[in-house]
């Protein structure tokens, strides 16, 4: 065994990427080169780390080298979901990495793929997937490992509004970060917590707003109440669940008869609302009629909805309570992609947001106007970035594919 790769290895497993670079600087052998691209993608020099790690890929030709090459595809994943450059990821090859782990019975390398699978899943919105890609992970594996795993559960927790889960998934990260000795590690889990701590929602009640942690919120939806929820864009009681994500109009409707709860919304309110009509006529108050008997049906399971002289109100047994996101805008999505730091072409987030990349190129110019957002580069190199958002957390503004709760 080369004494200076074995060195350099360890170096990267503790997250020494200078003391790595020292043993195989120089050299040009595809181990060294792998180990140099691991190193500067720890340095955050993606676009060298990915150079770096193909071309030892391209070194690892024999049958007997399948083990390297795979590490090296399985790192360079790693980078393209660091980078946000979703569109080089390469399903495929990882779970072929995947397969070669398995064959060659190395668990830490396999632990890793699957924990790279899982937060692309999570990137994409896809819970359900994400969560039972976790059934597939095994113990045993190194402290570091441990802990990323940990962190893909608490997100998973997180966006599914179960506080409790989360907590015990932030505690066990935080034990497997300390026995790990990253430091860097370390403090990814205290920044993760933050968002236990933090307003993730309003809860809305004659025009006043209160902010709620994850915990209140979990434990309002628990509520035997009618909650009218903004994040995911549903109306929920107990376990029945109406989704109106896919229906605006509806939707801008239903939380203007849950602001005016237990009184009624007036007509000209609801169509400015809904419509953003800026002068109101019989076309619009035509069109209120049609939506609200669609939104009369859809509600069915839950509250009816009764015509008054002045406008409509919500008709239910039960407490009506309006819970907002965090941020009042229609691109909040977007926000919140951003807020984690990193640098995103418009390509990613518009595949992460299950939308155009039409929409979300007028998003960005929307926030960069407001001063929320900056690019960096021109053309296809071009990223956009964004302040961390401080004061409350973003969870329930991420998207999701499939239920929340």
């Amino acid at each position: 065994m080369d004494s200076s790769i074995t060195a350099a290895g360890r170096a990267l497993r503790a997250g020494d990427a200078l003391g790595a670079l020292k043993h195989v600087a120089l050299r040009d052998d595809p181990a060294a080169l792998a180990l140099r691209g691991i190193a500067m993608a720890q340095l955050g020099d993606l676009q060298r780390a990915r150079e770096l790690l193909r071309r030892a890929a391209r070194g690892f030709r024999g049958p007997r080298e399948r083990l390297a090459r795979a590490r090296c595809l399985t790192a360079e994943a790693e980078i393209a979901l660091a980078g946000r450059d979703l569109g080089a990821w390469s399903p495929r090859a990882l779970t072929q990495a995947l397969r070669t782990f398995d064959a060659h019975g190395d668990r830490e390398n396999a632990a890793h793929a699957r924990l790279l699978q899982i937060r692309r899943l999570l990137l994409l919105g896809q819970i359900n997937g994400a969560e039972s890609a976790t059934l597939e992970l095994e113990d045993g594996v190194p402290a570091r490992l441990a802990a990323v795993a940990a962190l893909v559960i608490f997100e998973i927790a997180l966006r599914r509004g179960r506080a409790a889960q989360a907590r015990e998934a932030l505690a066990s990260a935080r034990d497997h970060a300390a026995r790990s000795g990253i430091d860097a590690l370390s403090a990814e889990v205290e920044q993760a917590g933050h968002a236990l701590v933090l307003p993730a929602a309003r809860l809305v009640s004659r025009g006043e707003a209160q902010p709620l942690t994850v915990s209140e919120v979990e434990a309002l939806l628990a509520s035997p109440d009618l909650i009218i929820d903004g994040c995911r864009r549903t109306a929920r009681r107990g376990r029945q669940l109406v989704r109106l994500e896919r229906r605006p109009v509806l939707f801008a409707l239903l939380c203007g008869l849950a602001q005016a709860w237990p009184d009624e919304a007036k007509r000209d309110e609801l169509i400015e609302r809904a419509f953003s009509a800026r002068r109101i006529n019989p076309s619009y108050r035509a069109r209120l009629r049609v939506e609200m008997g669609r939104l009369r049906r859809e509600l069915r399971p839950l509250a009816g909805i009764e015509a008054t002289a002045g406008g409509f109100m919500l008709v239910t047994r039960s407490a009506v309570r309006l819970l907002a996101p965090p941020i009042e805008s229609p691109d909040a999505a977007v926000l919140a992609l951003l807020a984690d730091g990193e640098a995103w072409s418009t390509s990613a987030l518009a595949l992460a947001l299950g939308s155009s990349q039409r929409t979300v190129q007028r998003a960005l110019q929307t926030h960069e106007e407001a001063g929320q957002a900056r690019s960096l580069g021109g053309g296809r190199s071009r990223r956009w970035l964004s302040a961390p958002i401080a004061g409350f957390a973003t969870t329930l503004l991420l998207p999701v594919a499939g239920g929340f709760g």
